[in-house]
């Protein structure tokens, strides 16, 4: 693929390892955090030792929760929350919404303002001026890569739609990543969460956007995906399937940070807005139509595109064949998601009638614009009903 030249940002520091979250109060110390706002899921009990461990160390902590999909009014109150406990570092723990959520309220702390005036699509688009609390980002899913990525996804109920807050100055102070977080998580959410990481090695790989630094980290995390995820979710995590799938989510969010996504993403976030939907399981539910249409659309419109041969790249490294076909990878992919028991969007309340509606706030998606080309509205819709 052609090349005018790149630029790559993420975290400050990744700290990664099995038992590396023992580091956390000392990294908050060495930030000059002394009262954190310590934002997790629907289950704080799971940060209690984090609590503990800043405590030992003098810091105190607030907690605030997530649950579900974060929106506009929670960061709200999360930010309201850590202005009156006068925080001066954030700790997010959690999956994606959690960190997405800390990301949001750490922008919004140092800043001020309401999140729609910073918000894309629905809000006012105003940019960031000012650093955001010092935060560190600890995911305890394998899915979105929140922690190494500058946005934050929130929900917009008023419009039925998600919308990214965007700013370099919102990239976490430090990712730390501990695959043993990954124990005990449930079947379900490994596989949401671990197709939704393939998709961000798969659609950034192929983007219009791709460069040589994301091109590696992607092949390298397709390559541990395939050979992990289906073993985690049906057997159970091991220790090496643990480290596969969590550095497959880091990659994944490094990848997507600096190369964009495309179609997957671009309808994920109005579903995610029109219904109560997991983002992990909308994007898997879309994946296979999406690679398929996408496959058929630069055979006859673009032949000589070059994220063509880049399908069977992919295929080779999802299949482990040196000569398996594009075709070969997407039939891959279908059955991966067969074996995981990937339900369709209808699962989630889309109907029929709702597809040219999605459509619509699907092209207008900020992920749509790194798809490998532009697709038609026909060829959306193919995607939106095939994937009911």
């Amino acid at each position: 693929m052609a090349m005018t030249g790149f630029e790559f940002a993420t975290a400050t520091r990744i700290v990664f390892g099995a038992g590396r979250l023992a580091e956390l109060p000392e990294a908050v110390k060495a930030l000059g955090g002394h009262k954190v706002l310590l934002v997790t899921g629907r289950d704080p009990t799971r940060a209690g030792p984090l609590r503990e461990g800043l405590g030992r160390l003098g810091l105190s902590s607030e907690t605030f929760t997530v649950e579900g999909e974060p929106t506009v009014e929670r960061v709200r109150e999360g930010t309201a929350a850590a202005l009156a406990a006068r925080c001066d570092a954030v700790v997010a723990f959690g999956g994606g919404s959690a960190l997405d959520a800390g990301k949001a309220i750490a922008a919004l702390a140092a800043n001020g303002g309401d999140p729609l005036d910073y918000l894309e699509v629905v809000g006012r688009g105003q940019a960031l001026t000012k650093p955001s609390l010092p935060l560190v980002a600890i995911p305890t899913t394998a899915g979105t890569g929140s922690e190494v990525t500058r946005n934050a996804v929130l929900g917009v109920k008023d419009a039925q739609v998600k919308a990214s807050l965007r700013s370099p100055l919102m990239l976490p102070r430090m990712a730390l990543v501990d695959p043993e977080l990954l124990t005990g998580v449930p079947p379900a959410v490994l596989a949401s969460s671990g197709l939704d990481a393939l998709s961000q090695l798969l659609e950034p790989f192929l983007s219009a956007r791709a460069n040589p630094l994301t091109d590696a980290l992607a092949r390298e995390g397709m390559v541990r995906s395939a050979r992990s995820l289906r073993r985690a979710v049906l057997e159970g995590p091991d220790a090496a399937s643990r480290e596969d799938l969590a550095l497959a989510s880091l990659f994944g969010g490094l990848c997507l940070a600096n190369a964009g996504l495309g179609a997957v993403h671009g309808f994920a976030a109005p579903v995610g807005g029109m219904f109560e939907a997991p983002h992990g399981a909308v994007c898997a539910a879309l994946l296979p139509a999406t690679l398929e249409v996408n496959l058929r659309a630069l055979r006859s419109r673009a032949p000589a595109h070059p994220a063509l041969p880049r399908f069977q790249e992919v295929a080779v490294l999802l299949t482990g064949r040196a000569g398996a076909r594009a075709e070969d990878g997407i039939s891959w992919v279908k059955e991966l998601c067969l074996a995981l028991g990937v339900p369709g969007l209808g699962r989630y309340g889309l109907t029929e009638a709702d597809v040219p509606r999605l459509v619509t706030r699907a092209k207008a998606a900020s992920s749509m614009k790194a798809n490998p080309l532009p697709l038609t509205d026909e060829e959306l819709t193919e995607i939106a009903v095939r994937s009911r």
